[in-house]
């Protein structure tokens, strides 16, 4: 079976282009070689820098554009004008469209994955063209695609209700946690502090610098947790790692408005190779978000032994399950009272680290991409 996979919104370019969905495309095609020798894979990417291990498996073929994809009007050319004739050339069995939108004109049975829906339930945190083009084609494609995976049960029943999709042609694959995620040796943790410059306690967030991450209710719950405990707050920082997104610029103002500039930090995008050590470094992991598709990033802290605080809103409960502590998104109150727990209660912090590491072990990617396999055969027959 011949299997094609379009890939071009995977970057590799160290901006905030490379996480979220992009890496959701990586680690899936790459654990798609791992899981399977058999089919020949075609992997449509752009004309970017990649890893030498990206899509590297013997029966995987990397086709590369001419075209800079990671442009979002040159890959939406790419996909709607280009693909169909590629796909013409190349007669897969089947084409995997990982994030929301398929060629309209494709003839293969196609599989597209919808991670969320946010630019419907959340038509203001977004760009007017932006949200235009997200809501059109990700309806279109729902309709046209033979079936739908979606990370998470919460973003199926929106897929189900919101795209008026039968519940039969929509398949729940949560994603995984890869194996670099883990406890790592106390020395090789205490180095990494000293070179980065990191106190003994810090709260870290990892994601992009964007409105639906909900980052100002971090920061007045850490402001306010320093002013309620000023003696347990001396030296603890607040790490805000991520790239800069879109509507970013209230995270600054606010972190200057709260006198909190020498409490914090902004490292910019924390790279992939790095990222576990961020998560063992940390005392605990905050991911206030509004509204998630999944959350990968909380499942890869607590596979790290970091506890984490988390929202109690779209797909989050299903990630952390009991091994996280869940907060309304507009809770500043409850996020203090999790902060204080956290950094000050060694009882409470052992507790969350143990249940996390429990949790994170039910996802791996090995399991997603087995899954993801299975709904291949099931269209191809």
């Amino acid at each position: 079976m011949r299997i094609a996979i379009n890939a071009n919104l995977v970057s590799f370019s160290g901006t905030y282009r490379q996480a979220g969905v992009s890496k959701y495309t990586e680690l899936l095609i790459n654990y798609l070689g791992r899981v399977d020798p058999a089919n020949q894979y075609l992997i449509y990417f752009g004309n970017g820098p990649r890893p030498d291990d990206f899509a590297a498996a013997p029966n995987f073929r990397l086709i590369r554009s001419r075209f800079n994809t990671e442009k979002p009007v040159t890959r939406i050319a790419w996909e709607q004008f280009i693909a169909p004739f590629r796909l013409l050339r190349d007669k897969p069995a089947l084409l995997h469209c990982p994030v929301n939108v398929m060629p309209l004109l494709a003839l293969a049975p196609t599989v597209i994955t919808i991670h969320d829906l946010g630019f419907i339930r959340f038509p203001e945190r977004y760009k007017k063209l932006k949200r235009f083009y997200l809501h059109a084609l990700t309806a279109l494609s729902a309709r046209r695609a033979t079936h739908l995976i979606t990370p998470s049960e919460a973003i199926r029943q929106e897929v189900i209700e919101l795209l008026k999709i039968s519940p039969e042609r929509v398949t729940v694959i949560a994603e995984g946690v890869s194996e670099d995620f883990q406890p790592l040796p106390a020395e090789a943790v205490e180095k990494f502090r000293q070179e980065k410059g990191l106190p003994a306690k810090f709260v870290l967030y990892v994601g992009t610098l964007e409105p639906r991450k909900n980052l100002p209710l971090l920061i007045r719950a850490f402001a306010r947790w320093r002013k309620e405990h000023p003696a347990e707050a001396a030296g603890v920082r607040l790490v805000l790692g991520g790239a800069k997104g879109w509507f970013y610029e209230e995270i600054f103002r606010l972190v200057e408005e709260l006198g909190l500039r020498n409490w914090t930090d902004f490292p910019g995008y924390l790279r992939e190779e790095e990222l576990p050590l961020w998560y063992n470094s940390a005392r605990c992991f905050v991911y206030p978000s509004i509204y998630e598709g999944f959350g990968l990033p909380p499942l890869e802290a607590m596979a790290c032994g970091c506890p984490v605080i988390t929202s109690n809103t779209s797909s989050l409960p299903e990630v952390v399950g009991e091994a996280g502590w869940l907060v309304s998104p507009d809770d500043e109150t409850g996020l203090t009272t999790a902060l204080n727990q956290l950094l000050t209660d060694d009882s409470t912090w052992t507790s969350y680290r143990e249940k996390g590491l429990l949790q994170a072990a039910k996802f791996t990617w090995q399991e997603a991409a087995r899954q993801t396999l299975r709904i291949y055969r099931q269209i191809v027959g």
